[in-house]
């Protein structure tokens, strides 16, 4: 596994087994022995406010590190009223922003690459992914904007909880995990 890269996956959803949660899940075992997989912990950042960031939170500092050493970023997030959720923006917010007294160039944004997935209703999260794709794009971020994979939940998966995906959301998401492996080689 050495010569893994490493891919750092940052779930959209608070919920404690939200169906995005149960997608990250699934990127992650597509990715597993192909890739060093983490899960970004920023529950405890702040709201970004330029009076917190120098000197820089601790959350803010671990959240940016994480990021600076991941070869790629996987965001699996719902659509909130056909967009991200702001715990999202306000992450994407502290991450582009450059360290106190260094340059835009500091930014952990900068040389990031990504790429988007979400589980939602029946527009499959089309509104949010274009919404997230163009802030990252903004902020100086490489999107693999191609192949991202959006999950319309089926009848079963709102009545049970679980997310139920078809065959052709498996093969849409295995894909995904292939060109975002190489996207970022």
């Amino acid at each position: 596994m050495a010569d893994n890269k490493n891919v750092l996956i940052v779930v959209g959803t608070l919920r404690k087994d939200g169906y995005n949660l149960q997608l990250a899940d699934h990127v992650r075992q597509l990715l597993d022995g192909r890739a060093n997989v983490s899960v970004l912990d920023y529950s405890q950042l702040p709201l970004m406010n330029q009076d917190l960031e120098n000197p820089e939170p601790a959350a803010v500092a671990a959240v940016r590190e994480a990021v600076r050493e991941a070869d790629g970023v996987w965001f699996v997030s719902p659509q909130y009223n056909a967009s991200f959720p702001g715990h999202v923006k306000n992450l994407v917010d502290w991450l582009s922003r450059p360290l106190p007294g260094k340059g835009r160039d500091s930014a952990a944004t900068n040389g990031m690459r990504a790429t988007v997935s979400g589980a939602g209703g029946r527009t499959a999260t089309a509104e949010m992914r274009a919404a997230l794709d163009s802030l990252l794009e903004f902020v100086g971020v490489q999107v693999m904007r191609e192949g991202e994979t959006g999950v319309a939940l089926s009848g079963e998966s709102w009545a049970s909880g679980k997310l139920a995906l078809s065959a052709e959301d498996e093969a849409t998401l295995s894909a995904q995990a292939d060109a975002f492996l190489e996207f970022i080689a």
